[in-house]
């Protein structure tokens, strides 16, 4: 039996039912054939995703369960990357458009979705398995408390589902925490309009003093023109993806 280990973040799933719905969420959006699962663990995932009709991949850090993995499932074995996620090359797996699905590791989750927000033009689909406090960040709408970067960069270029939440005791071993799963899926933005990293940056500095202004928060940039006066006296919780783009657009060049 694999163990779960604490370093990884690994919460082993056990309810077949729930597994059996991360799988069914998966709509080929985008058209995509192949799909790659991160973290795979013992494989409660795995099975449902192989009886369907894509591709699968899958990537895995924790040697024993690569061991287990191996053993248990032969149709993966040579598709079965023993590495980190974070590290990995998406164009080794495939030039077209894939999906990335999974329970993911907790302490990893945010910057696997960044992951996907730098591949976003070949990774049209992502269903993972989060903590719900994160679900909860990723999918909040502006004046929510839980609204800051990830929701708005996410939502750039992705449209968000918010599927279904996940009690501990559905794990092994249970976490502190529940956990709910998440659909991205690939919006029509092909380009904001705007100089992308300098949005990312006044997104960034915008809710890092969340409690100030825009016009205190982003006292560090210039602009060539003024933007919109009223956005300047809102906080950047209150601020849509659009809002975002205008200000950037105002800046120099």
């Amino acid at each position: 039996m694999v163990r779960p280990k604490k370093h990884l973040g690994q919460h082993f799933l056990k309810d077949q039912n729930i597994a059996s719905k991360i799988a069914d969420a998966m709509t080929g959006h985008g058209g995509y054939k192949t799909a790659l699962e991160v973290g795979p663990g013992t494989g409660v995932l795995t099975q449902f995703l192989l009886q369907k009709e894509y591709e699968i991949h899958a990537v895995e850090m924790d040697t024993e369960s690569v061991v287990y993995l191996k053993q248990h499932f032969i149709q993966l074995s040579d598709n079965l990357i023993e590495g980190d996620f974070l590290k990995l090359d998406l164009k080794q797996i495939t030039e077209a458009p894939l999906c990335i699905i999974g329970n993911f590791p907790y302490n990893i989750s945010s910057q696997i979705f960044f992951k996907v927000l730098e591949n976003r033009n070949s990774v049209p689909e992502c269903i993972g398995m989060i903590q719900k406090e994160v679900a909860d960040r990723i999918a909040a709408k502006p004046g929510s408390k839980t609204y800051g970067i990830l929701s708005v960069l996410l939502q750039a270029y992705y449209d968000i589902d918010y599927l279904f939440k996940v009690p501990p005791g559905v794990f092994f071993p249970p976490p502190k925490v529940d956990s709910a799963v998440i659909r991205l899926r690939r919006n029509d933005v092909e380009a904001l309009g705007c100089d992308e990293v300098k949005f990312i940056q006044v997104v960034k500095a915008a809710f890092n003093q969340r409690r100030k202004t825009l016009r205190n928060a982003l006292k560090t940039f210039t602009f060539a023109t003024a933007p919109d006066e009223h956005l300047l006296t809102l906080r950047a919780e209150r601020l849509a993806v659009e809002d975002f783009v205008h200000i950037t657009k105002c800046l120099t060049k």
